[in-house]
């Protein structure tokens, strides 16, 4: 036997078609049910069970009970990074699971990634941070000093970061160009969230800008829309 990961195990856990699409159904960043996974997935409640057990054995997704209630969610920021990967290497080969409709162009101009921005906002967002020195990508991905100051600006507190990637840079599937990842693309998210310039919607990775937000976001990054 191979020493060294076993991705084969990973590539066999997303490989079957249910489990896919309970994955990306989870790539909308919101903690689903069993009931609601089985319903995305096609599959029976206990199908979904089983198919949950092993996914969760394989550290793809993890449970969380509040109540009476379990749900699930993915396990970790990198089990998100490697969804959108694969949906940027299945997109470039024109193998998609439905045709091209009008949720599609949508869906390319800003969705949700697990838990940040993604799509053609998002990438426009992280070229303008990085055009104002806000970001420096001399030696790997850092937030500048005029950065720190920046997204202070905006509203979020750099300090309270306790762990885990600050930033990265995260491949965006319908871009093919890099998006803002790690823990501050998810408090720039969830800012963006508060201050009501963008709205998620329900059941789909779908983000929306309201008109004044869209008019917000592009003067402070200095995007041109």
């Amino acid at each position: 036997m191979k020493e060294g990961p076993n991705i084969a195990r990973i590539a066999a856990l997303i490989g079957d078609p249910a489990r896919a699409n309970i994955l990306s159904a989870l790539m909308a960043g919101k903690a689903l049910t069993a009931s609601e996974l089985a319903e995305e997935a096609g599959v029976t409640p206990q199908t979904a069970s089983s198919h949950l057990a092993k996914l969760e054995a394989g550290s793809l997704v993890m449970p969380r009970k509040q109540g009476r209630h379990k749900y699930f969610a993915l396990a970790s920021d990198d089990v998100a990074a490697l969804l959108e990967s694969l949906d940027g290497v299945a997109a470039a080969r024109g193998l998609t699971r439905t045709r091209t409709g009008p949720r599609d162009p949508a869906l390319r101009d800003c969705r949700v990634c697990y838990n940040h921005l993604a799509g053609h906002r998002a990438v426009a967002m992280f070229d303008a941070m990085v055009a104002a020195g806000h970001l420096d990508r001399s030696a790997g991905l850092s937030l500048t000093p005029s950065g720190h100051d920046f997204v202070a600006g905006l509203g979020v507190d750099t300090a309270q970061h306790a762990g885990g990637q600050f930033v990265a840079e995260c491949l965006d599937w319908s871009e093919r160009r890099s998006h803002l990842g790690g823990w501050l693309s998810r408090a720039l998210f969830s800012r963006f969230e508060a201050m009501g310039w963008l709205r998620r919607g329900q059941g789909t990775r779908l983000v929306r800008f309201t008109p004044d937000g869209m008019r917000q976001f592009n003067g402070a990054f200095r995007i041109n829309a």
